[in-house]
């Protein structure tokens, strides 16, 4: 029997090891997760992140589930908007990225309306038709099965409920290409081995973004899964989108 096999960047892995291998690269970066975030991106991916969450419509007495949500970006701007009527779930599968937000937000003095959960995606421990809406960013092209994820998102949101995926894409302005090439296989690297001692992890994330489906095979996955009235926005040309879909 043939063993099943799934792409760690541009390898090819055994299916259930790259868990294992994802959770290698983010326990080696958390702790300069978000200073790398800011150099990559030049302060850029907080206006991502600000775009997604006023197109989520989250509301006062919401209830969250900020999905990969690692160091707690997305999660500490919810819990301002939904207030003590409402709660946001910070869920993440790595335990030390899980630790980085935990202990980001508490400083902030984020306590009441908050609860960390070590989840895995594809098998979400929550009741059916339980969150106002679920955000992910930047963590969907880390998930070994995204059709099961997709689904499992699907069975936790409300009816009427927005699922929101900010991840990067392909950009959609053809020179960019060319730049955003050398800039993901010679830049990030370096910038990786001189922030974190790690040059491979960040040549893993390059890669992964290629690896991702891009803007309208998303957008097909995400009705497969039952989401409608699916739309995606790019973002700096296509180097970034925000899909969101509701379930009905």
């Amino acid at each position: 029997m043939t063993e099943k096999t799934t792409h760690f960047g541009y390898k090819e892995v055994p299916y259930e090891e790259k868990v294992r291998k994802v959770a290698g690269v983010f326990h080696s970066v958390a702790s300069k997760y978000d200073m790398m975030n800011d150099l990559m991106s030049m302060g850029v991916h907080r206006l991502w992140k600000r775009y997604t969450i006023e197109m989520s419509g989250v509301k006062r007495g919401d209830h969250v589930l900020d999905l990969a949500g690692g160091t707690g970006d997305l999660a500490a701007k919810f819990s301002r908007i939904v207030g003590a009527e409402g709660s946001v779930t910070l869920a993440d599968i790595n335990d030390s990225m899980l630790k980085v937000g935990r202990e980001r937000l508490v400083n902030e003095g984020l306590v009441g309306n908050l609860n960390y959960v070590q989840a895995n995606a594809e098998c979400l421990p929550f009741p059916d038709n339980h969150f106002d809406a679920i955000t992910i960013a930047f963590g969907l092209r880390n998930v070994t099965d995204k059709d099961a994820a997709l689904r499992s998102m699907f069975r936790v949101l409300k009816p009427g409920a927005p699922l929101l995926i900010l991840e990067f894409s392909r950009p959609v302005i053809k020179p960019l290409n060319p730049i955003y090439d050398a800039y993901s296989f010679t830049l990030l690297p370096m910038m990786g081995k001189l922030i974190t001692n790690d040059a491979e992890s960040y040549r893993y994330l390059a890669e992964s973004i290629r690896k991702h489906p891009d803007q309208e095979t998303l957008k097909a996955m995400m009705q497969e899964a039952g989401f409608e009235q699916v739309e995606y926005f790019n973002l700096s040309g296509g180097i970034v989108a925000l899909h969101r879909g509701y379930k009905f």
